[in-house]
């Protein structure tokens, strides 16, 4: 077979810059960089806020700063990188169709391809939001965008729904360019933001954060003029003057290229299934970044880069993956975990989501005496445990599926 590359990687945001660092690190040489947009970083770029970096470089960065210290390794090391290149399709041979607006239609065939694809917002239509259709209703992403690189206010007067982490720094970065954010309305009765966004994005700009209460419906004929708000507790709603509705409704994996793949889908994580190398069900292909598990902060996902690109290399090498037959399953209390498959041969790092907030919990493998102790969980924070292969011994855990749970203490 006709090999173009040894690892072509998709998409250039925090996840394929760092996975292209490390494989350049590691000695690879043949690597190729896709991109759709005609710059590198991805989402980084519009993140103009601190607190990027800390845990992977002990120092506190914008997201432009981050990104550009891995634009200036690989570029040092002249990796391939192709710009304004969409990957249209892939197959379980490895080969990639691409479209260029600057070198056409083409193809791409690597011994290994590592998908970073990172995430998208869910949108009005993905969450049924009724009334009537005026402009002024925007994705957090998109505000973001318009006010960091584009230069535009959306409006005077703002509505939040949902308190995702996006959500609450746009509260404070719109209120510090003069827009008065009226609140910030959460359905459920929790934030599913970081607690440390919450502090420095909400309660440190008195914006009121409304838990319980959502938008039920919007007014206004060509703009925003109002929206009415429901809470959900007491069963009453009331109107609120707004020429902005901007939504955090929650982040979605991009996966239409790993369904053409025919890669293997979790429906709980909207990822691939991937086991503790970070191989997708399709071998030879590997995912890490948003694309795989909605991640908090950007210095996890450089990590898994790290971890998914040494992986890749291994397979490139050795043409063979640990054997993963041991399945991974979610049980009372958790609503999201990966890797979904593994070994027991290695240690294994697992992320994991719980459904509600927990204050002092353990977090079980069912069947087993393994447990770990907690004083507080919540959606909005990830959760890493590590079990290491005497992990495996100690608490017998083999067999076909272990299960992982959260019980209250």
């Amino acid at each position: 077979m006709n090999y173009t590359h040894d690892l072509i990687i998709i998409g250039a945001g925090p996840a394929g810059l760092a996975a292209a660092y490390n494989a350049l690190r590691l000695g690879l040489k043949k690597i190729v960089l896709i991109e759709r947009e005609d710059f590198l970083g991805g989402i980084l770029p519009q993140c103009i806020h601190a607190g990027f970096g800390l845990k992977h470089f002990g120092q506190e960065l914008t997201g432009p700063e981050y990104a550009q210290v891995f634009i200036d390794r690989i570029k040092s090391q002249h990796v391939e990188v192709k710009l304004g290149t969409m990957a249209l399709s892939i197959d379980t041979k490895k080969q990639v169709w691409l479209a260029s607006r600057y070198d056409g239609f083409y193809t791409f065939r690597g011994r290994a391809v590592i998908l970073a694809l990172g995430c998208r917002e869910r949108t009005r239509g993905a969450i049924s939001l009724p009334g009537f259709r005026p402009s002024g209703i925007y994705t957090a992403g998109v505000v973001q965008r318009m006010i960091n690189m584009e230069g535009y206010l959306p409006g005077e007067k703002a509505v939040i729904l949902g308190s995702g982490d996006i959500g609450l720094i746009m509260a404070r970065r719109l209120t510090l360019e003069g827009c008065r954010v009226e609140g910030v309305y959460e359905m459920m009765s929790f934030s599913s933001g970081l607690t440390r966004n919450i502090a420095q994005c909400l309660e440190d700009y008195d914006i009121p954060l409304n838990l319980n209460s959502t938008v039920s419906r919007i007014y206004g004929n060509h703009r925003v003029e109002a929206v009415e708000i429901t809470d959900l507790e007491n069963k009453c709603s009331k109107i609120v003057e707004c020429d902005t509705l901007l939504l955090s409704v929650g982040l979605i994996p991009e996966n239409e290229l790993l369904r053409e793949a025919g890669i293997k889908i979790d429906p709980a994580t909207g990822g691939p299934v991937v086991d503790e190398s970070f191989s997708t069900s399709v071998r030879g292909i590997f995912a890490c970044g948003n694309s795989l598990f909605v991640n908090d902060l950007a210095d996890d996902v450089t990590r898994d880069a790290y971890h998914a690109s040494k992986a890749a290399i291994n397979f490139i090498k050795k043409g063979k993956k640990p054997e993963s037959g041991i399945k991974v399953s979610s049980g009372q209390g958790i609503s999201q975990i990966i890797p979904q498959k593994v070994s027991g041969d290695h240690e294994v790092e697992f992320k994991l989501r719980v459904d509600r907030p927990y204050s002092r919990a353990t977090i079980n493998i069912k069947g087993t005496r393994f447990s770990k102790i907690r004083t507080y969980l919540a959606p909005g924070e990830l959760v890493v445990l590590k079990l290491r292969k005497k992990d495996f011994d100690k608490f017998k855990i083999t067999g076909r599926e272990i299960e992982f749970e959260v019980k209250r203490t």
